[in-house]
């Protein structure tokens, strides 16, 4: 059997900054930037914060010097790791790797933060640990792959998360090839995840995303102070492949390694909800735009989905015409296009509109179904077609590549104004754009707490929880 684990590690702990392509370096500037962005605000309006934070404080994390975005306060390493890996989650509009059907950002970035914290990293020490972090989660997601994991019940994002944190973790504290491979040994241990949120709208999607950061983290430390982890970690009989998914490809995991990244190929989103809707939400807005299609006049409307995307956001199609919450709402694709057609628009303030009785009637009215053609699609697209009946007539489009995707990445533009739009309420806008200029110029930054100490917003602000 090839050592997967042994020779994932060793790439790993080679990971310099200085000797990526320049495009992967913008790139992952730019999955950071994003990936802020959602902390600040989720900080400020996750309903699932209070309680987080109550906890947090109540564990004795606070008060350390690590930094939460969007909070002036101060944590420990893992508080910190722990709230912005599930901040990062709580507005489910953080990145997604559309293969993997996970979000690699928010358990890997918060990680490589807080490590960088400990340890005085660099910039460019982080950003390589982000990296790596990225490959590991995605990769692993590949390789198990994620459609037989999500039979199973397990969440990738937070399961494989915790070995993408672990390396990112790792690298940033520099350890070599054999202290990543006990940090991955480690996270074997912390691998946890379930989908059963999904039955009552539950914040534990948030939340395992978070700890999985939090378990990253600690797997690192454990390592970095000799700490030995189990051998074989990922391709063992008892590793994570064959523990979690039943016929996982462990030589996937090394494929084109340091050829091809996989962090290339995650997407941004332009909509806060689950990403197998988002095709059928761009479909609906142009066919909006192209019609002038109002609410009221809409008979009828059919969402076409793969069947991974009828799971999440098509099913039960009782409980997803009546989403409860915001959790149920963002994995609602009746409420998502619903939302869409109704206002043109799907943004974070949509969620106001769960009450809202036009877009609830409207939701009703919208129907589901696995599609044969949209199938076809997956794994390589997560697309969609959204189809819309009225006393005008029936009209119907096809989205192969939503909006975000690395075949069609946001502009820097649009990523600035979704950065803004989510940060400027919370930090000032004149702050944002200094948090964003640090983020942009990260591998120039001799101090990663640079990025850090722009956390705080500059002002005292009505947080969540205070």
């Amino acid at each position: 059997m090839r050592a997967i684990t042994k020779e994932f590690a060793a790439w790993a702990a080679g990971v310099e900054t200085a000797s990526l392509p320049e495009p992967v370096v913008a790139r992952t500037k730019a999955l950071v930037l994003d990936l802020v962005g959602n902390i600040v605000r989720a900080r400020h309006d996750a309903e699932s914060t209070p309680a987080l934070l109550a906890a947090v404080r109540a564990m004795g994390l606070a008060g350390g010097t690590a930094a939460v975005f969007g909070d002036a306060a101060r944590y420990t390493p893992a508080g910190a790791a722990l709230m912005n890996g599930a901040l990062a989650h709580s507005l489910d509009f953080d990145d997604t790797h559309a293969a993997g059907s996970l979000h690699p950002g928010a358990p890997v970035i918060p990680a490589a933060l807080a490590a960088a914290e400990i340890a005085g990293a660099s910039g460019a020490e982080l950003l390589a640990g982000i990296v790596a972090g990225y490959e590991a989660t995605n990769r692993l997601a590949l390789a198990l792959p994620a459609g037989a994991h999500y039979d199973r019940g397990f969440h990738p994002t937070a399961t494989c998360g915790a070995f993408g944190g672990a390396v990112a973790a790792a690298r940033v504290f520099g350890l070599d090839a054999r202290g990543i491979e006990d940090a991955l040994g480690i996270a074997l241990s912390q691998a946890a995840g379930s989908l059963q949120f999904l039955v009552n709208g539950a914040w534990t999607k948030r939340f395992q995303v978070g700890w999985s950061a939090m378990a990253g983290l600690t797997a690192a430390l454990l390592a970095r102070e000799g700490f030995i982890g189990a051998a074989e970690a990922i391709e063992g009989r008892h590793g994570f492949l064959r523990a979690y998914a039943p016929s996982p490809d462990p030589e996937r995991v090394l494929a084109d390694l340091g050829q091809v990244f996989e962090l290339m190929h995650t997407a941004v989103k332009p909509y806060p909800s689950c990403r197998y809707g988002h095709a059928a939400i761009d479909a609906a807005l142009m066919l909006r735009a192209e019609h002038g299609l109002v609410a009221e006049e809409i008979t009828a409307v059919t969402v076409h989905l793969p069947a991974k995307g009828m799971l999440l956001i098509g099913e039960p199609a009782a409980k997803k015409a009546e989403p409860a919450n915001v959790v149920d709402g963002q994995f609602s694709g009746p409420f998502v296009v619903a939302a869409a057609l109704a206002t043109g628009a799907m943004g974070w303030e949509s969620y106001a509109l769960l009450s809202d009785p036009v877009v609830r009637a409207l939701a009703r009215r919208v129907r589901c179904i696995q599609d044969a053609e949209i199938e076809a699609e997956f794994p390589r697209n997560m697309s969609g077609r959204t189809t819309v009946e009225t006393a005008r007539g029936s009209f119907t489009a096809k989205v192969v590549v939503p909006k975000g995707e690395p075949d069609n990445f946001m502009t820097d533009a649009e990523l600035a104004g979704k950065f803004h739009g989510l940060a400027d309420a919370i930090l000032s806008p004149a702050k944002a754009a200094q948090l964003a200029q640090a983020i942009l110029s990260l591998e120039t930054a001799a101090d990663a707490t640079a990025l850090t100490r722009l956390a705080g917003p500059v002002s005292a602000v009505r947080l969540a929880g205070e």
